[in-house]
């Protein structure tokens, strides 16, 4: 079977159209020129009420929802903010650009945080960001329980993660504030754009305000009016809003999520069963009590060294399958030694290893089961292409 475009996105619904054309015709793209009933307003009230949160804020990327987040946490200038190791570099960007300092700890070979590493340094952060790197969800009862006994606030880098539940409670809603994209590669496609939720009425007040909203247009939002009142005009603008016709794409899909979220845990758990029956890759299994919502699968290449790891990688392309080895570039956003905008950026040896044998693929939900088998195909003759030598002789 022919291979599927692994790295289209997600189609747009065609319930999108009609608003998307009335916008066009209209011009009235900024969220602030409606009295009320703005796409933008419309769509976070709608994922508010989907979360199960008092409070939503639609911003121009998930980057842009963690900047503000932290902003809106007040923080003092130079504070520390312990973030995974594992993460994609706009967490520490922005922990930098809200002029605080990032504080990287250890993650393990399951890609979740490593708990030990992570309590050592907690002492040392005024916040913490958990990052659900690619949708993998850390021990959430170990790590809310350490915050909550340090009196930290934890913000959810959930981009990854919209669908996905941690004993039941959805990914987003456990920590003072959570954060999700809307970019391309994830559950719901806008090719840019973010949301914040929170049921702090005055911590969202704040990330409103600094969002861009100026003058009163804050009283666009449905929040306590003295929660806005005490912030106006002591606090600057960073102008992140989301517009109307990224929101027009948004709503719409956002019914789709729960079909969206079964087909991915169905190609997920497909694909990592076939491939975990090779000697050389083993797909680590969720932690009890996570329900996870991918669209793509990571899995670490064993029992071989990391020059073959960099081969099967590179045979797998050749057959027509994308496979990122999120350590074996000089320049993967996802590798911290490449974060060299940090100051004396750490070293993380635990992580490191991770790094340079964890595998990525996309799996797009829409992939039927012909095509799933199509790719663990390419996946699994890669394997056997370079590990051949490796192979104990059969008897």
């Amino acid at each position: 079977m022919t291979l599927p475009d692994m790295h289209a996105a997600e189609p747009i619904p065609e319930a999108a159209r009609a608003e998307i054309d009335r916008l066009l015709q209209s011009g009235d793209l900024f969220r602030y020129t409606a009295p009320s009933d703005a796409p933008v307003a419309l769509l976070e009230a709608e994922f508010a009420a989907m979360m199960g949160s008092k409070y939503a804020l639609a911003v121009s990327s998930c980057s842009a929802a963690l900047f503000l987040s932290l902003k809106a946490l007040n923080l003092p200038r130079g504070a520390g903010v312990l973030i995974p190791g594992f993460t994609f570099a706009a967490v520490p960007s922005s922990v930098i650009h809200a002029d605080c300092v990032p504080l990287l700890c250890e993650v393990g070979e399951n890609y979740r945080i490593d708990i030990a590493d992570f309590a050592a340094k907690l002492p040392q952060a005024q916040a913490v960001i958990i990052s659900h790197m690619r949708g993998h969800t850390s021990d959430m009862d170990a790590i809310m329980a350490l915050c909550e006994a340090a009196d930290v606030p934890v913000i959810e880098d959930a981009a990854h993660s919209l669908g996905t539940l941690w004993r039941g409670q959805k990914i987003g809603t456990m920590g003072r504030i959570g954060c999700f994209s809307f970019q391309s590669y994830k559950m719901v496609n806008a090719g840019e754009g973010g949301i914040l939720i929170t049921d702090d009425a005055d911590l969202v007040a704040r990330a409103i305000i600094m969002s861009g909203a100026y003058e009163h247009n804050w009283k666009k939002h449905p929040v306590l009016l003295d929660a806005f009142a005490r912030h106006q005009n002591r606090l600057p603008l960073y102008n992140l809003r989301l517009n109307n016709l990224s929101a027009a794409l948004i709503r719409p899909q956002l019914e789709a999520l729960p079909q969206r979220v079964r087909d991915g845990r169905r190609n997920h758990d497909y694909v990592a069963e076939r491939l975990n029956n090779s000697p050389f890759i083993d797909v680590p299994a969720p932690l009890d009590g996570e329900e996870r919502a991918p669209d793509s699968i990571q899995f670490n290449i064993v029992n071989v060294d990391e020059a073959t790891v960099a081969a099967f990688a590179r045979a797998a392309d050749a057959a027509g399958v994308k496979v990122q080895v999120f350590g074996q570039s000089s320049d993967n956003a996802r590798a911290f030694w490449n974060w060299q905008f940090i100051e004396d950026l750490p070293e993380l040896p635990r992580t490191r290893a991770m790094l340079m044998r964890a595998c990525d693929v996309r799996l797009p939900v829409r992939l039927s089961m012909e095509e799933l088998d199509a790719v663990v195909d390419v996946l699994l003759t890669a394997i056997d292409s370079v590990t051949e030598e490796a192979r104990p002789a059969v008897a």
